[in-house]
């Protein structure tokens, strides 16, 4: 009997011995994965927690806090981002109003102090004036618009269009800006009529967007074209131009917010580099999608995709649409 006992009590002083090691080991573990932790989150790097362990409690934490490593990289990286586009931002937004609040000074100043003027050249100087403060008052809506759709807030009101009517508007509405600039106009409309699914405003600033940016980017090849068609599945508008295209290195980042090429800064083709953006995204509510191919100096052509309307209940249709 007195054998037993001391069996019992060596097991359990070897049980106690084991736990007191396994204990001390998970307590090492722990102390180490806490202070490279702290090394890691403090340094900002990109390291990992590496451990041997039997335990796998030990190794599920380690891949859930690994794992929480990652995103906070991730995320990270996505607030670099995030700087790099709000300083451009304010760099743009400083240099496309400033330029015309510039030349708006100037002319008033010349209206007030000069006395030479005729009263036709005064009429001509407040057109001017007007052209610049509609310039103005043109990158404040669009910086509104970003505003809207970074809040997740553009109601659409979708309704069943007629786009043969609602693109030849939106083209005559350039017609007087592109024959002024020397462009030939392209316009291909089917004879049958064409309907989607839509939001007639938002489309209509969509194709704006669009226009504007084959006459700023396309001004070498003086001609600007659009085309609507259709096929069985979906319907189809092209804007197209002959100017200089897109590079191959811009092409992955047009529709990125703020992106414009490196020789956009200039006078000639200078723009927000928010056009694209917002046409993207309002085409996308709209559950249509955008595309682009380009040659330079031959042909670049941006085209919007839209599903054919099903029959249904149209007075339902309006919606507050959120991003995806």
């Amino acid at each position: 009997m007195m054998y037993v006992a001391a069996f019992l009590a060596l097991c359990l002083l070897i049980s106690l011995f084991l736990h007191y090691r396994a204990k001390k080991k998970m307590g090492s573990d722990l102390e180490y994965m806490a202070k490279k932790l702290k090394s890691i989150t403090v340094s900002g790097s990109s390291e990992r927690l590496l451990l041997m362990t039997e335990d796998q409690r030990l190794r599920d934490l380690l891949n859930e806090i690994n794992g929480l490593l990652d995103y906070h990289q991730e995320k990270m990286a996505d607030l670099a981002r995030l700087r790099i586009a709000t300083n451009r931002m304010l760099s743009n937004v400083s240099h496309d109003l400033k330029t015309p609040l510039t030349v708006i000074s100037g002319y008033i100043e010349t209206i007030q102090h000069d006395d030479q003027f005729s009263d036709e050249e005064r009429e001509m100087l407040l057109a001017k004036v007007q052209v610049k403060v509609m310039e103005v008052a043109g990158l404040i809506n669009t910086f509104f618009d970003l505003a809207k759709l970074e809040a997740e807030d553009w109601q659409l009101d979708m309704e069943r269009i007629q786009l043969n009517e609602l693109c030849r508007k939106v083209v005559l509405g350039f017609y007087d800006t592109l024959t002024s600039k020397g462009f030939a106009v392209h316009i291909e409309l089917p004879d049958e009529s064409i309907h989607i699914e839509a939001d007639p405003a938002a489309l209509t600033r969509v194709l704006e967007n669009l226009i504007s940016n084959s006459i700023r980017y396309g001004r070498d090849g003086k001609t600007v074209g659009m085309t609507l068609y259709q096929d069985e599945e979906a319907v189809y508008i092209d804007i197209w131009d002959k100017g200089q295209g897109i590079q191959e290195m811009d092409k992955g980042k047009i529709f990125e917010r703020l992106y414009t090429a490196d020789d956009s800064r200039n006078s000639s083709t200078h723009g927000s580099g928010l056009g694209l953006m917002i046409a993207k995204r309002l085409t996308e509510q709209m559950q249509g999608q955008i595309s682009f191919a380009s040659v330079p100096y031959t042909k670049t052509t941006f085209t919007l995709a839209f599903p054919k309307p099903k029959l249904e209940d149209y007075s339902k249709l309006k919606k507050v649409v959120r991003n995806p």
